[in-house]
């Protein structure tokens, strides 16, 4: 207990070192941990949005790219189905097919045009507001509302795909009708909206009103023809115009990014995916879980070569925290001759020294199981913020 004490105030008297040594020790034995903490809980989550989500389908091309896209809205589709191949899919009364169309953000937001039914299959619940997909409203995650300070009642304005559109369609201001609970999915960092709420913004959906009474910003010559009569572009719904809001073309024909197919038995999902599976069908069906588990083991690839890093600096870190004891031993000498000379048996000496490492690895345990409690109720939002699920 003497040599503990004594080694105590040794570390006490030198606290610049004494602090390099915990905070190097401590991250040697958190880092391996915490790593694999942070792969392992991105795994799961990013198989559990997999597996909730049975098969998609989406035009032709990369299925990577279709299941980031539908799945985590990282990616655009090159090119959108119409309408009229949601219709067909649930035509064959074989799953509920559940529209998507991701083109358009908010403040750097996906903005996702949906259907209720997305809502019923993500489980989604509002924290404030009203879980309402009217024309006009959206329903943003809870990192939007955090990031943007969004509460129910207020106004978020799409971002224009560029500057200066010729077609003269203008950004949208949408009502926040509500708040979505936290679900640390990509959902949190999006702003659902009905489909046809995505059209208006994709300028395919418009809303009319007599000139007489149109905003005083627009101004039309009548004289010259720039416009007729009733055609004024809105860039809000409210309740005076939104009954004259209707699709320019055919409603079958409006664009889609993807379709989640969720069927009503594995029998059913075997059907489709044998329909649809064959080089003539213009449709490409995934389901999502293979694509994800093909990622997730390139992924785990990389991660042995990280684990073997990790282990490898954590061995040299190790061997240099050794070399640091023994020169501390080696430049010492005098001091621990001066034990000798008092009277200090060389047992005690050693027992001293073993407890200034004792003390340090003791510390460094400490602090590193405080940042591990840390990491583990905090790996949620660790996960949203570097790994963007």
């Amino acid at each position: 207990m003497d040599s503990l004490y004594i080694a105590l105030c040794y570390l006490r008297f030198y606290k610049f070192r004494t602090i390099i040594l915990l905070v190097c020790t401590s991250v040697i034995l958190i880092l391996p941990v915490a790593l694999n903490l942070i792969l392992t809980d991105s795994q799961r989550i990013l198989m559990q949005r997999a597996e909730t989500t049975p098969l998609i389908v989406g035009s032709k091309g990369s299925s990577l790219d279709l299941a980031m896209s539908a799945l985590y809205f990282t990616e655009k589709s090159a090119s959108d189905l119409e309408y009229l191949a949601v219709d067909e899919l649930q035509a064959t009364g074989l799953a509920n097919a559940i529209p998507l169309y991701v083109k358009f953000n908010a403040r750097g937001f996906p903005i996702v045009g949906t259907t209720e039914a997305y809502l019923d299959l993500r489980d989604h619940r509002v924290v404030a507001g009203e879980r309402s997909l009217d024309l006009g409203q959206c329903l943003v995650g809870a990192e939007v509302a955090k990031s943007l300070g969004l509460k129910p009642g207020d106004s978020l304005v799409s971002s224009p795909e560029q500057i200066f559109d010729i077609a003269g369609v203008y950004p949208l201001k949408m009502e926040v009708a509500g708040i979505l609970a936290p679900t640390f999915s990509a959902d949190d960092e999006a702003i659902i909206v009905s489909l046809e709420t995505s059209w208006i913004i994709a300028g395919l959906f418009h809303g009319h009103e007599d000139l007489e009474v149109a905003d005083a910003s627009v101004k039309v010559n009548h004289d010259k023809g720039a416009l007729g009569s009733k055609l004024v572009l809105y860039s809000q719904v409210t309740g005076a115009n939104r009954d004259s809001f209707h699709a320019h073309g055919d409603a079958a024909a409006m664009p889609v990014s993807a379709v989640v197919l969720v069927p009503d038995s594995d029998k059913s999902s075997a059907i489709l995916q044998g329909r649809y599976l064959t080089q003539e069908n213009p449709y490409l069906i995934i389901r999502p879980t293979e694509v994800v588990d093909r990622l997730m083991n390139s992924i785990f690839r990389f991660k042995v070569l990280l684990d073997t890093v990790v282990l490898s600096s954590a061995l040299a870190a190790v061997l240099a925290l050794i070399l640091v004891f023994t020169l501390s031993i080696r430049l010492r000498q005098r001091e621990l001759a001066t034990n000798f000379k008092i009277g200090c048996s060389r047992m005690a000496t050693v027992r001293m020294l073993a407890g200034e490492i004792l003390l340090v690895l003791i510390g460094a345990t400490l602090i590193a199981a405080l940042v591990w409690a840390v990491i583990r109720a905090n790996v949620g939002n660790l996960l949203g913020f570097f790994i963007q699920l």
